[in-house]
Protein backbone atom coordinates (compact mmCIF):
# COMPACT_ATOMS: atom_id res chain seq x y z
CA UNK A 1 0.00 0.00 0.00
CA UNK A 2 1.48 3.34 -1.08
CA UNK A 3 0.34 6.89 -0.51
CA UNK A 4 -1.81 8.92 -2.87
CA UNK A 5 0.08 10.86 -5.53
CA UNK A 6 -2.35 13.58 -6.53
CA UNK A 7 -4.94 15.97 -5.20
CA UNK A 8 -8.51 15.06 -6.18
CA UNK A 9 -10.46 17.02 -8.75
CA UNK A 10 -12.86 19.69 -7.38
CA UNK A 11 -16.62 19.13 -7.44
CA UNK A 12 -17.90 22.63 -6.86
CA UNK A 13 -17.00 26.05 -5.42
CA UNK A 14 -16.30 24.87 -1.87
CA UNK A 15 -13.94 22.04 -2.79
CA UNK A 16 -12.36 24.33 -5.41
CA UNK A 17 -11.62 26.87 -2.68
CA UNK A 18 -10.02 24.24 -0.43
CA UNK A 19 -7.94 22.77 -3.24
CA UNK A 20 -6.79 26.24 -4.29
CA UNK A 21 -5.63 26.85 -0.71
CA UNK A 22 -3.78 23.52 -0.68
CA UNK A 23 -1.94 24.62 -3.81
CA UNK A 24 -0.75 27.75 -2.02
CA UNK A 25 -3.51 30.19 -2.84
CA UNK A 26 -5.66 32.23 -0.50
CA UNK A 27 -8.88 30.91 1.01
CA UNK A 28 -11.79 32.75 -0.62
CA UNK A 29 -15.10 33.31 1.10
CA UNK A 30 -17.56 30.62 -0.02
CA UNK A 31 -20.98 29.60 1.14
CA UNK A 32 -21.31 26.04 2.47
CA UNK A 33 -23.09 23.77 0.01
CA UNK A 34 -25.45 20.79 0.34
CA UNK A 35 -24.34 19.19 3.65
CA UNK A 36 -24.41 15.70 2.13
CA UNK A 37 -23.29 16.70 -1.34
CA UNK A 38 -20.11 15.89 -3.20
CA UNK A 39 -18.76 19.45 -3.01
CA UNK A 40 -18.91 19.90 0.77
CA UNK A 41 -17.90 16.34 1.60
CA UNK A 42 -14.88 16.42 -0.70
CA UNK A 43 -13.84 19.77 0.82
CA UNK A 44 -14.06 18.28 4.32
CA UNK A 45 -12.16 15.19 3.22
CA UNK A 46 -9.29 17.32 1.91
CA UNK A 47 -9.19 19.43 5.09
CA UNK A 48 -9.14 16.32 7.27
CA UNK A 49 -6.53 14.54 5.19
CA UNK A 50 -4.05 17.20 6.31
CA UNK A 51 -4.30 15.63 9.78
CA UNK A 52 -3.56 12.15 8.45
CA UNK A 53 -0.98 11.70 5.69
CA UNK A 54 -1.36 14.94 3.79
CA UNK A 55 -0.80 15.33 0.07
CA UNK A 56 2.50 15.30 -1.83
CA UNK A 57 3.52 18.85 -2.64
CA UNK A 58 1.17 20.38 -0.07
CA UNK A 59 2.88 22.24 2.79
CA UNK A 60 2.48 20.51 6.19
CA UNK A 61 2.02 24.00 7.69
CA UNK A 62 -1.47 24.13 6.15
CA UNK A 63 -2.67 21.62 8.74
CA UNK A 64 -3.06 24.56 11.14
CA UNK A 65 -3.68 27.40 8.67
CA UNK A 66 -6.20 29.74 10.40
CA UNK A 67 -8.13 30.59 7.22
CA UNK A 68 -8.46 26.95 6.19
CA UNK A 69 -9.49 25.97 9.71
CA UNK A 70 -12.13 28.70 9.66
CA UNK A 71 -13.60 27.36 6.44
CA UNK A 72 -13.50 23.83 7.84
CA UNK A 73 -15.37 24.99 10.94
CA UNK A 74 -18.17 26.40 8.76
CA UNK A 75 -18.40 23.16 6.77
CA UNK A 76 -18.49 21.10 9.96
CA UNK A 77 -21.28 23.21 11.41
CA UNK A 78 -23.33 22.78 8.24
CA UNK A 79 -22.77 19.02 8.24
CA UNK A 80 -23.52 18.63 11.96
CA UNK A 81 -26.67 20.73 11.73
CA UNK A 82 -27.98 18.50 8.96
CA UNK A 83 -27.21 15.35 10.95
CA UNK A 84 -28.85 16.68 14.11
CA UNK A 85 -31.95 17.57 12.10
CA UNK A 86 -32.02 14.13 10.47
CA UNK A 87 -31.71 11.90 13.55
CA UNK A 88 -33.87 12.10 16.68
CA UNK A 89 -32.18 12.91 19.96
CA UNK A 90 -32.07 10.39 22.79
CA UNK A 91 -30.07 9.39 25.85
CA UNK A 92 -30.93 5.71 26.43
CA UNK A 93 -27.64 4.08 25.42
CA UNK A 94 -28.64 0.62 26.66
CA UNK A 95 -31.74 0.61 24.46
CA UNK A 96 -29.70 1.82 21.52
CA UNK A 97 -27.13 -0.93 21.99
CA UNK A 98 -29.80 -3.61 22.34
CA UNK A 99 -31.37 -2.44 19.08
CA UNK A 100 -28.03 -2.76 17.31
CA UNK A 101 -27.71 -6.37 18.46
CA UNK A 102 -31.02 -7.42 16.87
CA UNK A 103 -30.30 -8.88 13.44
CA UNK A 104 -33.21 -8.68 10.97
CA UNK A 105 -33.75 -11.96 9.12
CA UNK A 106 -35.62 -13.14 6.07
CA UNK A 107 -35.30 -12.89 2.29
CA UNK A 108 -36.94 -9.47 2.29
CA UNK A 109 -34.20 -7.82 4.38
CA UNK A 110 -32.52 -5.08 2.37
CA UNK A 111 -28.84 -4.29 2.80
CA UNK A 112 -25.58 -4.29 0.86
CA UNK A 113 -24.06 -7.28 2.66
CA UNK A 114 -27.33 -9.21 2.31
CA UNK A 115 -27.36 -8.52 -1.43
CA UNK A 116 -23.71 -9.47 -1.90
CA UNK A 117 -24.26 -12.70 0.03
CA UNK A 118 -27.36 -13.75 -1.91
CA UNK A 119 -27.00 -12.53 -5.46
CA UNK A 120 -24.23 -9.94 -5.77
CA UNK A 121 -21.96 -10.08 -8.79
CA UNK A 122 -18.19 -9.77 -8.72
CA UNK A 123 -18.23 -6.27 -10.23
CA UNK A 124 -20.57 -5.16 -7.43
CA UNK A 125 -18.29 -6.65 -4.78
CA UNK A 126 -15.33 -4.82 -6.33
CA UNK A 127 -17.30 -1.56 -6.27
CA UNK A 128 -18.24 -2.10 -2.63
CA UNK A 129 -14.59 -2.67 -1.70
CA UNK A 130 -13.68 0.47 -3.65
CA UNK A 131 -16.12 2.53 -1.56
CA UNK A 132 -14.90 0.99 1.68
CA UNK A 133 -11.24 1.65 0.83
CA UNK A 134 -11.66 5.32 1.78
CA UNK A 135 -11.94 4.21 5.41
CA UNK A 136 -10.33 0.80 5.62
CA UNK A 137 -6.95 1.85 4.23
CA UNK A 138 -6.74 3.97 7.39
CA UNK A 139 -8.86 1.72 9.56
CA UNK A 140 -8.96 2.70 13.26
CA UNK A 141 -7.07 5.97 12.66
CA UNK A 142 -10.14 8.25 13.02
CA UNK A 143 -11.09 6.57 16.29
CA UNK A 144 -7.55 6.94 17.63
CA UNK A 145 -8.10 10.70 17.96
CA UNK A 146 -10.48 10.08 20.87
CA UNK A 147 -7.96 8.15 23.02
CA UNK A 148 -6.40 11.20 24.75
CA UNK A 149 -9.91 12.58 25.32
CA UNK A 150 -10.85 9.62 27.52
CA UNK A 151 -9.51 8.48 30.88
CA UNK A 152 -9.42 5.47 33.15
CA UNK A 153 -11.18 2.25 32.22
CA UNK A 154 -12.87 3.62 29.11
CA UNK A 155 -9.52 4.64 27.66
CA UNK A 156 -7.97 1.26 28.49
CA UNK A 157 -10.89 -0.58 26.91
CA UNK A 158 -10.80 1.44 23.72
CA UNK A 159 -7.03 0.99 23.39
CA UNK A 160 -7.52 -2.77 23.78
CA UNK A 161 -9.74 -2.79 20.69
CA UNK A 162 -7.47 -0.43 18.77
CA UNK A 163 -4.50 -2.70 19.52
CA UNK A 164 -6.27 -5.50 17.66
CA UNK A 165 -7.19 -3.18 14.78
CA UNK A 166 -3.49 -2.42 14.38
CA UNK A 167 -2.58 -6.09 14.21
CA UNK A 168 -1.53 -6.63 17.81
CA UNK A 169 1.89 -5.22 16.98
CA UNK A 170 2.33 -7.18 13.72
CA UNK A 171 2.33 -4.83 10.69
CA UNK A 172 1.16 -7.53 8.27
CA UNK A 173 -1.86 -8.21 10.52
CA UNK A 174 -3.01 -4.59 10.64
CA UNK A 175 -6.55 -4.44 9.34
CA UNK A 176 -5.57 -1.74 6.85
CA UNK A 177 -2.87 -4.08 5.51
CA UNK A 178 -5.33 -6.98 5.25
CA UNK A 179 -7.71 -4.73 3.33
CA UNK A 180 -4.92 -3.74 0.94
CA UNK A 181 -4.19 -7.46 0.39
CA UNK A 182 -7.86 -7.98 -0.48
CA UNK A 183 -7.83 -5.09 -2.93
CA UNK A 184 -4.84 -6.49 -4.79
CA UNK A 185 -6.47 -9.93 -4.92
CA UNK A 186 -9.56 -8.31 -6.47
CA UNK A 187 -7.38 -6.48 -8.99
CA UNK A 188 -8.00 -3.07 -7.39
CA UNK A 189 -5.51 -0.29 -6.75
CA UNK A 190 -4.50 -0.36 -3.06
CA UNK A 191 -2.81 3.06 -3.21
CA UNK A 192 -3.98 5.17 -0.27
CA UNK A 193 -6.62 7.58 -1.57
CA UNK A 194 -6.57 6.18 -5.09
CA UNK A 195 -10.36 6.13 -5.41
CA UNK A 196 -11.32 9.46 -3.84
CA UNK A 197 -12.22 10.77 -7.30
CA UNK A 198 -14.47 7.76 -7.94
CA UNK A 199 -16.64 7.76 -4.80
CA UNK A 200 -19.63 10.04 -4.13
CA UNK A 201 -20.22 12.35 -1.19
CA UNK A 202 -22.22 9.61 0.57
CA UNK A 203 -19.05 7.54 0.86
CA UNK A 204 -16.90 10.43 2.04
CA UNK A 205 -19.52 11.51 4.59
CA UNK A 206 -19.24 8.27 6.60
CA UNK A 207 -15.50 8.70 7.06
CA UNK A 208 -15.76 12.47 7.58
CA UNK A 209 -18.11 11.92 10.51
CA UNK A 210 -15.54 9.64 12.16
CA UNK A 211 -12.82 12.27 11.84
CA UNK A 212 -15.10 15.15 12.83
CA UNK A 213 -16.09 13.43 16.07
CA UNK A 214 -12.54 12.35 16.82
CA UNK A 215 -11.03 15.81 16.36
CA UNK A 216 -13.49 17.63 18.65
CA UNK A 217 -13.33 16.96 22.36
CA UNK A 218 -16.95 18.04 22.80
CA UNK A 219 -17.92 15.18 20.44
CA UNK A 220 -15.95 12.47 22.25
CA UNK A 221 -19.20 10.77 23.26
CA UNK A 222 -20.33 10.72 19.63
CA UNK A 223 -16.95 9.31 18.61
CA UNK A 224 -17.37 6.45 21.07
CA UNK A 225 -20.95 5.95 19.87
CA UNK A 226 -19.83 5.72 16.25
CA UNK A 227 -17.05 3.32 17.27
CA UNK A 228 -19.54 1.18 19.19
CA UNK A 229 -21.95 1.07 16.25
CA UNK A 230 -19.22 -0.30 13.97
CA UNK A 231 -17.94 -2.89 16.43
CA UNK A 232 -21.40 -4.09 17.51
CA UNK A 233 -22.72 -4.58 13.97
CA UNK A 234 -19.62 -5.61 12.03
CA UNK A 235 -19.44 -9.34 12.78
CA UNK A 236 -22.75 -10.47 11.15
CA UNK A 237 -22.19 -8.24 8.12
CA UNK A 238 -18.64 -9.53 7.72
CA UNK A 239 -19.94 -13.11 7.86
CA UNK A 240 -22.40 -12.37 5.06
CA UNK A 241 -19.62 -10.86 2.97
CA UNK A 242 -17.42 -13.91 3.52
CA UNK A 243 -20.25 -16.16 2.35
CA UNK A 244 -20.84 -13.96 -0.68
CA UNK A 245 -17.15 -13.92 -1.59
CA UNK A 246 -16.92 -17.70 -1.33
CA UNK A 247 -19.98 -18.00 -3.57
CA UNK A 248 -18.22 -15.77 -6.10
CA UNK A 249 -15.06 -17.89 -5.96
CA UNK A 250 -12.79 -15.31 -4.29
CA UNK A 251 -9.49 -16.61 -2.96
CA UNK A 252 -8.30 -16.73 0.66
CA UNK A 253 -6.28 -13.51 0.37
CA UNK A 254 -9.48 -11.67 -0.56
CA UNK A 255 -11.64 -13.37 2.06
CA UNK A 256 -9.18 -13.02 4.94
CA UNK A 257 -10.06 -9.40 5.78
CA UNK A 258 -13.75 -10.00 6.43
CA UNK A 259 -13.11 -13.46 7.88
CA UNK A 260 -10.85 -11.81 10.47
CA UNK A 261 -13.64 -9.38 11.37
CA UNK A 262 -16.19 -12.12 11.99
CA UNK A 263 -14.31 -13.36 15.04
CA UNK A 264 -12.48 -10.19 16.09
CA UNK A 265 -15.54 -7.95 16.13
CA UNK A 266 -17.59 -10.54 18.01
CA UNK A 267 -15.01 -10.18 20.77
CA UNK A 268 -14.84 -6.41 20.37
CA UNK A 269 -18.60 -6.19 20.85
CA UNK A 270 -18.22 -7.39 24.45
CA UNK A 271 -15.19 -5.19 25.11
CA UNK A 272 -16.93 -2.09 23.79
CA UNK A 273 -20.07 -2.70 25.84
CA UNK A 274 -18.43 -3.62 29.13
CA UNK A 275 -15.05 -1.89 29.02
CA UNK A 276 -15.72 1.27 27.02
CA UNK A 277 -19.37 2.32 27.14
CA UNK A 278 -20.12 1.22 30.72
CA UNK A 279 -17.16 2.97 32.42
CA UNK A 280 -17.46 6.04 30.17
CA UNK A 281 -21.10 6.61 31.11
CA UNK A 282 -20.47 5.77 34.76
CA UNK A 283 -17.82 8.51 34.88
CA UNK A 284 -19.56 11.00 32.56
CA UNK A 285 -23.30 10.22 32.39
CA UNK A 286 -23.90 13.55 30.68
CA UNK A 287 -22.32 12.07 27.52
CA UNK A 288 -25.22 9.64 26.98
CA UNK A 289 -27.01 11.89 24.49
CA UNK A 290 -23.80 12.41 22.52
CA UNK A 291 -23.17 8.64 22.40
CA UNK A 292 -26.68 8.07 21.04
CA UNK A 293 -26.15 10.81 18.46
CA UNK A 294 -22.94 9.12 17.29
CA UNK A 295 -24.73 5.80 16.87
CA UNK A 296 -27.76 7.24 15.07
CA UNK A 297 -25.79 9.60 12.84
CA UNK A 298 -23.53 6.73 11.76
CA UNK A 299 -26.52 4.53 10.99
CA UNK A 300 -28.14 7.37 9.04
CA UNK A 301 -25.08 7.89 6.85
CA UNK A 302 -24.61 4.15 6.38
CA UNK A 303 -28.21 3.81 5.19
CA UNK A 304 -27.76 6.69 2.73
CA UNK A 305 -24.71 5.02 1.23
CA UNK A 306 -26.41 1.62 1.16
CA UNK A 307 -29.44 3.08 -0.64
CA UNK A 308 -27.11 4.64 -3.20
CA UNK A 309 -25.29 1.37 -3.91
CA UNK A 310 -28.40 -0.80 -4.07
CA UNK A 311 -30.32 1.75 -6.12
CA UNK A 312 -27.56 1.91 -8.72
CA UNK A 313 -27.12 -1.86 -8.85
CA UNK A 314 -30.85 -2.48 -9.19
CA UNK A 315 -30.79 -0.25 -12.27
CA UNK A 316 -27.76 -2.10 -13.60
CA UNK A 317 -25.59 0.98 -13.14
CA UNK A 318 -22.23 1.58 -11.51
CA UNK A 319 -22.31 3.14 -8.05
CA UNK A 320 -19.00 4.88 -8.73
CA UNK A 321 -18.43 8.23 -10.36
CA UNK A 322 -17.23 8.11 -13.95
Amino acid sequence: MTRSLTLPAPRGPVSSAVLEALRGGSVPAVEPADPYGDDLQLALHCCYELHYRGFPGVSPDLEWDPALLGLRRDLERTFLAALRAAVPAGDDVDAEVEALLVEPVGPQVRGVSHHLQRAGELWQLREYVTHRSIYHLKEADPQAWVIPRLSGAAKAGLVTVEHDEYGGGRPDHMHAALFADMMRELDLDDTYGAYVDRVPGATLAEVNLMTLCGLHRELRGASVGQFAMVELTSSPGSDRLVRGMRRLGCGPAAIRFYDEHVEADAVHEQVVRRSVLAPLLAAEPELAESVVFGIRASLHLGERLGDHLLGCWERGESSLLP
